[in-house]
């Protein structure tokens, strides 16, 4: 097995961490749209649903631009 120089495993490194950002954002969001659908349909304050799903989207995405 070829030995992996530094400069591939710190490739590899940022490519593995980057994944886990996605695959971490992606289930934040899931949760939230689930939980803005439970306030709109299971609850009836569909505006506060909206809203927690609009706010909730910019902030997820803000918070993860940020994260280094």
């Amino acid at each position: 097995m070829a030995e992996a120089n530094d400069a591939e495993y710190r490739a590899h490194l940022d490519t593995y961490t980057s994944f886990n950002k996605l695959v971490m954002f992606m289930l934040l969001w899931i949760v939230l749209l689930l939980s803005s659908m439970a306030l709109g349909l299971v609850a009836h304050v569909g505006f506060l649903a909206v809203v927690l799903g609009v706010g909730g989207t910019v902030v997820l995405l803000a918070a993860f631009a940020m994260m280094n």
